[in-house]
């Protein structure tokens, strides 16, 4: 059999062809250099890779303070007690003098801990609307607490529903608003109304809140909600009684997102949660 002889490939190309490869033999003869210099190249990639490390290293890493972590492992459990101290007591309209002491103890815990509360620099964190879940003064089975105020029982039968602060830092608007439920003779349908007490607040000082009252607005609620509300405007100086001045003080002795201690100027202790 006669053998096939093919002429050299550069025989094969035509001369622009050849031209042409021999360019591209050009192009990787200066890509890929000689050993001596791919050492020298290999040399200082290895100086480039081994400095990226220290470069990252350096990088700043979020790392919380043991101190807030700490704070916030002592703060959670102290809080959860004062809860389950308070719980089923009705707000305190059901607590005896031995609850008021344990409540009493769980909160100083807590705001041992919290430490002194400063409102000139917090007091974005009293903005919203606030639920009462515990008044000392409420053990003393009226509603005005240590203040003048209806009392509870069958002489007067007034059921105490929900009672919240709106507190808008804005307006400096303090609203007090609570839920009642009146006893009605038989066949009416039972009185349900919200009692709105309308106040400015003011700070004194770094933890204290002044209010001065307003008025008193009462919207009919349930089969009543119809009715139109009423409005009971502040007593004039002369005609008010020496024990309502119309305002009051209470110093704020805790306060973080959800909760807040405060106590009264008559030595009221109040626990309220964000609602």
């Amino acid at each position: 059999m006669a053998s096939l002889l093919l002429p050299p490939a550069s025989s094969l190309l035509s001369p622009s062809s050849a031209a042409a490869a021999s360019s591209s033999s050009s192009r990787h003869r200066f890509i890929f250099p000689s050993i001596g210099n791919l050492r020298k190249s290999s040399h200082r990639r290895k100086f480039f890779l081994q400095a990226a490390p220290a470069v990252l290293d350096e990088s700043p890493v979020f790392d919380p303070s043991p101190g807030f972590q700490e704070s916030h492992d002592v703060i959670a459990p102290l809080k959860l007690k004062l809860l389950s101290v308070i719980s089923g007591l009705n707000r305190g309209l059901a607590a005896n003098e031995e609850d008021l002491r344990r409540a009493e103890s769980a909160a100083k815990e807590l705001e041992a801990v919290g430490g002194v509360v400063d409102l000139t620099k917090h007091q974005d964190k009293l903005q919203g609307q606030w639920k009462l879940i515990y008044s000392s003064a409420f053990s003393s089975r009226a509603l005005g607490g240590s203040r003048p105020g209806p009392p509870t029982g069958r002489l007067l039968p007034i059921t105490l529903g929900q009672v919240f602060q709106r507190i808008d830092i804005l307006s400096k608007d303090f609203d007090n608003i609570v839920e009642l439920q009146f006893g009605t003779p038989w066949p009416l349908p039972q009185l349900e109304a919200t009692a709105i007490l309308a106040h400015k607040f003011e700070l004194i000082g770094t933890s204290k809140i002044k209010i001065t009252f307003i008025k008193t607005t009462v919207k009919p609620r349930g089969s009543y909600s119809q009715l139109p509300p009423l409005e009971v405007p502040q007593l004039p100086d002369a005609l008010r009684p020496p024990s309502n001045t119309g305002s009051g003080e209470f110093e704020v002795t805790y306060l973080d997102s959800d909760t807040r201690i405060t106590r009264g100027d008559r030595g009221e202790l109040r626990v309220f949660v964000i609602s």
